[in-house]
């Protein structure tokens, strides 16, 4: 049962899954582990290194299309990409493979009608991942090499835009020639209702990624364009990457600055405990509390931090 209502970031996480048992995989897009107790939303996102404001952002969108929010520095592009890659390996790698298993047992290996069935589907299939490989081989590179402040050819979001639609054309034809053909067999006729009932979630599920991308992905990257094109770039794409373009410098600790340092130096976890005394766990919590404040997940994206924050010069940094 879906609960329509704008969930804020001191909600508890397990009232948001209680409403919608849907955002059950939204919660594996994100990177969210189970387990999260009674603990807030804003909790439980800082747990798992997630930005609180585009995790609501993309929940509260997918529940009930609530998109009075302003797409600007406060969502995270990070977080954005990881979910979308996430939501990808999601569908291609288990939801498309798990719909084919259920077809196969569904159908019988002698009916004709079946054989034509399993054949559109691998035909849908075979679509499905062009378009999400386009994705992963153009659009992301594009959007990553942006975020250090690179642009990337005559390419843009509007490339994109323009011929991105849903890929479900297939998936509607697919469900009809099911409804027309369920068999006589009892057994075979409630499996390949069950399937059936899949299929029509997985329709719903593109609908609601396809929406997020055009809504939600799309601007946040037109935003970010913006960003490259002005004079200073590293300080702008830092304001993109980092939120506000606020310094969160002060909101670390000293030695959460010493592990940035030595993180931007090249040096591995073992070679940091080494140089500040302190052992390699140490050094892993540290660096999830830098994730969790700075919302920043890659050495890149430190790496600007640290250039910005004046916590290095950028002369001794291999860039």
């Amino acid at each position: 049962m879906k609960n329509q209502k704008i969930y804020e970031a001191d909600d508890k996480m397990i009232t948001l899954i209680k409403d919608n048992y849907a955002l059950l995989q939204t919660l594996g897009s994100f990177g969210i582990n189970l387990g999260f107790g009674d603990k807030t939303v804003r909790e439980t996102c800082a747990d798992n290194g997630v930005d609180t404001a585009t995790f609501l952002a993309i929940v509260n969108f997918t529940i009930n299309g609530y998109s009075d929010f302003e797409v600007d520095e406060s969502l995270s592009i990070p977080t954005l990409l990881h979910y979308l890659k996430a939501s990808h390996a999601y569908y291609l790698d288990f939801q498309l493979p798990f719909i084919r298993k259920e077809l196969e047992e569904s159908i019988s290996p002698a009916d004709s009608v079946g054989k034509i069935i399993l054949k559109f589907y691998d035909e849908y299939s075979h679509e499905i991942k062009r378009h999400m490989m386009y994705e992963h081989k153009t659009l992301f590179p594009y959007v990553e090499a942006l975020l250090n402040g690179v642009q990337v050819g005559d390419y843009n979001i509007e490339t994109f835009s323009k011929h991105h639609g849903a890929a479900d054309k297939k998936l509607k034809e697919l469900k009809l020639m099911i409804i027309k053909y369920l068999p006589a067999d009892t057994y075979l006729n409630n499996k390949l209702t069950a399937t059936l009932y899949d299929i029509y979630n997985n329709e719903e599920w593109l609908r609601q990624h396809s929406m997020v991308e055009d809504k939600i992905f799309v601007p946040a990257i037109r935003l970010l364009e913006e960003y490259t094109k002005k004079e200073d770039v590293t300080k702008n794409i830092s304001a993109m990457v980092f939120k506000n373009g606020q310094d969160n410098a002060e909101t670390l600790s000293d030695r959460e600055r010493d592990v940035i340092v030595s993180l931007v130096q090249g040096m591995s976890n073992k070679e940091i405990a080494d140089h500040l005394c302190i052992s390699v766990n140490t050094v892993i919590t540290h660096r999830r509390n830098i994730a969790r404040k700075l919302q920043i997940h890659s050495t890149a994206g430190l790496t600007v931090y640290a250039i910005v924050n004046r916590l290095v010069d950028i002369s001794t940094v291999k860039l």
